[in-house]
């Protein structure tokens, strides 16, 4: 079983942590950073296996792979001067921060693989986008829901914009729900109702036969309620602002 190391144990390195350790079996040893010290002593408390250490220089001394999941705005505070043995694997999520960019930080010639892991693989259900294929990363992220290896940082760039888009959803979400309040439904009515209705749209993606296009004209009647909303507030004005969002946000990505 691998040694894991995490720097930077935020949202996603504790779902990374609790889908290890919640998945029955053998749990790998997992050494946390300091930084984000509430969250790593409640981790170590939770799980046998867990350490927390006294700095990152000791999170890559005792792993094998080591994940680094700090703010890409701290990335070369929080990694100057680590030594990174060319013997480990070194797992990037900082989003925007490409692989030249920390294999110049951490001065390694370590193999350095990009990841994508969403807050799901926390029940095992998150599909990881990876770059380039690496038998060790891919491995570890098919354990926590699948991994889906892209050949270059050009398309992992466009996975990395799409999920950009995560909160905006949960936001539409909420201003259904206000929206419904505004109108004399009760909040709580309201919020069971908003959620009870897309967690239905969300099991639907599960049928991979058809086509997300194909899903929407199979869920509208010409001229019902949702071919109206459809048409009149998803105009060609706001596909076209969401993907000059979308747009921007890949450049800098880039």
């Amino acid at each position: 079983m691998q040694r894991i190391g995490i720097i930077g144990v935020g949202e996603i390195g504790r779902a990374i942590v609790d889908g290890l350790c919640n998945g029955g079996g053998a749990s790998p040893d997992v050494f946390l950073s300091p930084r984000g010290a509430r969250t790593a002593a409640e981790l170590s408390q939770r799980y046998e296996g867990v350490e927390v250490c006294a700095d990152n220089q000791e999170v890559v001394e005792r792993s094998e792979v080591v994940i680094i999941a700090v703010r890409r705005q701290d990335h070369h505070e929080a990694l100057a001067g680590l030594k990174m043995d060319d013997d480990k694997t070194v797992v990037n999520l900082m989003a925007g921060v490409a692989t030249d960019d920390l294999r110049r930080t951490l001065a390694t010639g370590a193999p350095i693989v990009r990841a994508i892991p969403l807050p799901a693989v926390r029940e095992r259900r998150s599909v990881t986008v990876t770059c380039p294929s690496n038998p060790v990363v891919d491995s570890l992220f098919e354990q926590l829901g699948g991994a889906l290896p892209v050949p270059d940082e050009d398309a992992f760039n466009v996975f990395s914009a799409l999920t950009g888009t995560l909160t905006a959803h949960y936001t539409y979400l909420a201003t259904l729900t206000s929206w419904a309040t505004g109108h004399g439904l009760a909040p709580d009515a309201a919020d069971r109702y908003v959620r009870g209705l897309f967690q239905n749209v969300g099991r639907s993606l599960s049928d991979e036969t058809r086509p997300l296009h194909q899903l929407a004209a199979d869920h509208e009647t010409p001229k019902g309620n949702n071919e109206r909303i459809r048409t009149t507030w998803f105009d060609p004005a706001n596909a076209a602002a969401l993907k000059k969002a979308l747009d921007d946000l890949l450049a800098d990505l880039t």
